[in-house]
């Protein structure tokens, strides 16, 4: 049945009258109650004109549906609205990578919530126990090198203590020979065995240098296997270095390194990965911000630092949801096939409602104008020619107040209302349709909805 058909509304007041006529006796009767406005002091225009007061309390609530908005100040003459949604930013999201070649073992699920330092799997690589095994060969190589160096020097100076003898001696046996005495052919002997040490001595003091270089090279090979393994270990992000031994080198764990939630799993549970192949990708929802698409054409209206809001994209969400502030940025480069350009808008704060994807408005605040206040379009009902709103009673929240509503301009989502209420005051958004036809009528009366959601006229 179409509530707004006329016929079908005469039907929906005698169905209620019907339903409500069991509670006729603790209803009361009396002619229909007009109270003036609670606001008169400040709005004596609206004072003189009778309202409607409408009992809705929490059963009637809950029966439509009914849901409320507040009265906000805004820049409304002054405000550019464009569509638009959220997006996670580059940021956002984090991958982690296989750090060698393994199999597999999944820790976690998709769209799990994670902390920093949460386990997300396990890899058991065969490159990594190799790794390990080339550490102990390598360290075990540098610590053989001292004891060999040390044996090489005590030769080296036995050697030279050597030489430094057959030196002393062939400078006797060339003095000798001057006084007229000695031998030649200990001379011959003393040169030969002179030059036979000083041969050895070079090159024993050859093979130290050749020691100190390969020493000096395994060390640098050391120091880049360790360096290698510490670099995986950090990639790993669980914090734990083990020990250079092999009762260590079992399957390398991998852990998140911020929270965030799982978003994707590159490969399935217990499969072969590939080294720098992506196993878990982790998101962080809350690092988003807002793109919308203006037309090339308000280029001239808009700057960067403008302030701008971010509100829900449908009118009915708006008393559940709440906007967010932010400041707009307008994206270098625009779209000549559409002539439009993106605005962009990282919100100070986060609604709960804000997700990658989600859709929205944005309300750019343009320079001039002043703000006013306003209410979501819809909560304007039309009762004939007369624009119809319900404020919630500030002294009694289970009433609402019938109010013929001063309006004025208006940006396709709010309106401004220029008497009647404050900021701060509560709307009757979803629902007010049928509070309207309750009261609709050619003198204001008052009346109240059962329970049920059945509405009782005050006129019997």
């Amino acid at each position: 049945m179409n509530p707004r058909n006329p016929m079908n509304t005469k039907l929906l007041r005698a169905f209620g009258c019907a339903l409500a006529s069991a509670a006729l006796a603790a209803c009361g009767g009396g002619d229909a109650q007009v109270e003036a406005d609670p606001y008169a002091a400040e709005h004596a225009e609206q004072a003189a004109a009778p309202t409607n007061r409408v009992d809705i309390p929490d059963a009637v609530r809950r029966n439509l549906g009914v849901t409320f908005a507040k009265v906000e100040s805004r820049n409304v003459a002054r405000t550019l609205r464009v569509p638009g949604r959220f997006e996670a930013l580059p940021t956002a999201h984090r991958e982690y990578r296989a750090p060698l070649a393994g199999r597999v073992e999944i820790l976690v699920a998709q769209y799990e919530r994670v902390a920093a330092g949460t386990p997300l799997y396990r890899i058991d690589a065969p490159a990594w126990r190799a790794l390990e095994e080339e550490i102990i060969a390598v360290a075990a190589k540098v610590d053989s090198m001292p004891p060999l160096r040390e044996a090489h020097r005590v030769h080296e100076e036995s050697l030279a203590e050597k030489v430094e003898l057959w030196r002393t001696r062939l400078e006797q046996l060339e003095a000798l020979q001057a006084a007229g005495g000695g031998s030649a052919q200990q001379m011959t002997e003393a040169r030969i065995e002179l030059t036979s040490t000083k041969a050895e001595l070079a090159d024993v003091m050859e093979k130290d240098a050749i020691l100190e270089a390969d020493e000096a090279r395994a060390q640098a090979e050391l120091r880049a296997l360790r360096a290698r393994r510490e670099a995986i270990l950090a990639s790993c992000g669980c914090g734990a270095t083990p020990d250079a031994s092999l009762e260590h080198a079992r399957p390398i764990l991998v852990c998140a390194v911020a929270d965030g939630v799982v978003e994707d799993l590159g490969v399935t549970q217990g499969g072969l990965a590939e080294e720098g192949a992506r196993v878990v990708t982790v998101m962080q929802p809350e690092k988003v911000r807002f793109r919308a698409h203006a037309l090339q054409g308000d280029l001239a209206r808009l700057r960067d630092g403008l302030a701008a809001r971010i509100a829900p994209a449908g009118a009915a969400s708006l008393a559940s949801a709440a906007s967010m502030q932010g400041v707009l940025a307008i994206a270098p480069e625009a779209d000549p096939a559409s002539r439009t350009i993106d605005l962009l808008v990282t919100p100070d704060a986060l609604a709960p409602w804000a997700r990658a994807g989600v859709a929205g408005s944005l309300e750019v605040t343009l320079e001039g104008g002043g703000e006013e206040l306003a209410i979501p379009l819809g909560c304007v009902v039309r009762d004939g020619n007369k624009a119809i709103v319900f404020r919630r009673d500030p002294k009694n929240p289970d009433k609402a107040i019938r109010l013929e509503a001063d309006l004025g301009v208006d940006d396709g989502r709010w309106i401004v209302i220029q008497s009647g209420v404050r900021g701060g005051d509560e709307i009757v958004l979803a629902g007010n349709y049928q509070l309207m036809l309750a009261t609709s009528g050619a003198a204001p009366k008052g009346g109240h909805f059962h329970s049920d959601g059945t509405w009782h006229a005050e006129d019997h």
